[in-house]
């Protein structure tokens, strides 16, 4: 087993074990879900035209929750020195830190959006697509997470930085990815094109998301 994957496989132990993970979110994701109808009203065609961005808003929301311990935990025990002083570039640490939390926290809200679907009236041949948005887009959530996460590792009440901070970034992320869900459920509107930025919005963070955080990292604890 190889560092990186014992690293990996750590940090989804102690994100199941003290957090709650994938319950939590998942739980947080249906709440907001199920509040939602209650607030607009009973207007099903309302909760369908609204149904892909009340499922993005959520998955971002619910994103957010474990955010703050993506390297609290760490820098509390001392693992962190020990990892930023460690053989493993940095970065590849951020980067698979950041793995562990999309797959505890952001997979299990992808595998329960077409069932959460079904409370917003949304139409089951476009749930699919739906959760593909979802699948594509969250990953950059991540790893934008990862930079505000870096950034607020050593301060006092942090995850209040940390929503400043990442909420704005993500907006992009948020547009294109309720435009593609929506695209999914106009019969003629483009899927491609808004699909194929939310893609590029994930990799261009998985590429520039680790290589920030560790440079937050480096220069917020040194």
């Amino acid at each position: 087993m190889t560092a990186l994957t014992a690293l990996l496989l750590r940090d989804m132990r102690i994100a199941v074990r003290v957090g709650g993970g994938a319950l939590m979110g998942a739980l947080f994701f249906l709440i907001v879900v199920v509040m939602m109808p209650f607030a607009i009203g009973p207007d099903l065609k309302l909760l369908a035209r609204l149904g892909p961005a009340i499922l993005w808003l959520g998955a971002l929301l619910a994103s957010l929750l474990a955010l703050d311990r993506l390297f609290a935990t760490d820098f509390e025990d001392g693992s962190l020195d020990l990892l930023m002083t460690g053989t493993m570039p940095l970065e590849l640490t951020v980067a698979t830190k950041a793995v562990a939390h999309w797959l505890t926290t952001c997979l299990p809200l992808v595998v329960v959006a077409p069932v959460l679907g079904l409370l917003l009236n949304i139409e089951l041949r476009a749930m699919g697509a739906v959760a593909l948005t979802l699948l594509a887009g969250t990953p950059a959530l991540t790893f934008i997470g990862l930079i505000g996460a870096a950034l607020s590792v050593a301060l006092r009440r942090g995850g209040l930085l940390l929503a400043v901070l990442v909420l704005p970034l993500t907006v992009p992320v948020l547009i294109f990815g309720v435009a593609a869900a929506n695209a999914a459920l106009t019969e003629g509107a483009p899927f491609g094109p808004p699909f194929t930025i939310l893609c590029s919005l994930s990799l261009a963070a998985l590429v520039l998301g680790p290589v920030a955080a560790a440079a937050a990292l480096r220069y917020g604890l040194e």
